[in-house]
Formats: C-alpha cells, sequence, structure tokens
C-alpha cells in the first residue's frame, strides 16, 4: 500500500509539472489501489475468521473443562452422600441393636419379676397355710382343755 502511496506521490507531481500527462495512468494506479484495498479487507475478514474459530475453541475447551470439574464435584459429592449413608446406616444399625439388647433385657427382667413374684406368692400362701394351721392346733389343743372357771 505504500507503495502505490509513493507511486500516486510521483504521478501526482508528473500530472502538475507535465502537461501532456495522460489520466488514465492515474486510474490505473486507482484500480490497483482498489484492488490492494479488496485484499486487505479480506485478509481482516481471514483474520478475523481465524480469532473467531480460535476463540470458539477456547469456548469448547473452557466447556470441556467445566464439564470436568462439575463431574468432578458430583462424583466427590455422590462419595460423601454414601460415606454419609454408610455412617447414617451403622448408628442406625447401632440404635437398632442398642434397643434391642434392651428390649431383651426388658423381657428377661420381666421373666425375673414374674417368677420372683410368683414365688413370693407362694411363700406368703404357704406361709399363711402354716399359720392358719398352727392356729388350728392352737385352738383344737385348747379346746380339749378345761378352763378354770
Amino acid at each position: 500500500m505504500e507503495a502505490l502511496i509513493t507511486q500516486f506521490s510521483f504521478l501526482s507531481d508528473q500530472a502538475l509539472q507535465d502537461k501532456n500527462f495522460d489520466p488514465a495512468t492515474i486510474e490505473d494506479l486507482m484500480r490497483l489501489f482498489e484492488l490492494e484495498s479488496y485484499k486487505a479487507w479480506a485478509a481482516m475478514e481471514l483474520e478475523q475468521e481465524k480469532e473467531v474459530e480460535e476463540a470458539e475453541h477456547y469456548m469448547e475447551e473452557t466447556e470441556d473443562y467445566l464439564d470436568s470439574v462439575m463431574e468432578s464435584a458430583m462424583e466427590e459429592f455422590r462419595r460423601f452422600e454414601e460415606e454419609m449413608n454408610r455412617t447414617a446406616q451403622a448408628e442406625y444399625d447401632g440404635l437398632v441393636s442398642l434397643g434391642e439388647g434392651a428390649r431383651k433385657m426388658g423381657k428377661s427382667m420381666e421373666k425375673a419379676a414374674t417368677i420372683a413374684s410368683k414365688k413370693y406368692i407362694e411363700a406368703a400362701v404357704n406361709s399363711a397355710t402354716a399359720s392358719m394351721k398352727s392356729a388350728l392346733r392352737a385352738i383344737s389343743s385348747n379346746s380339749k382343755k378345761v378352763h378354770p372357771s
């Protein structure tokens, strides 16, 4: 483009100094300017398309990276969730086991209390029976005695 401007300056000077100067020469130079402008425009469009393609490529890389990071985060969340579920299940199982143990102990204590109360009732009945027999014997032995009055 600079060469064309230099050529245009030269032809302009020549046109001013030479009365027989052919204006078609400048028209030819103007066509060269037009061609050079179209070439520059095409080169700029090509450069712009290249930059757009690079930007799209970087966007795809960024999206892939974001997908990878999101997948890693989701995988970490899944592992955390599984660990929390295992911990909760272990705690639940422990509580169920503890409750089952307390239930069994309660049943054992209930059986022991039932047996103890039956033995207590049996002992009370035996004691009452013995007391009554003793009282009957005392009454029957006293009835054989004559009262001095």
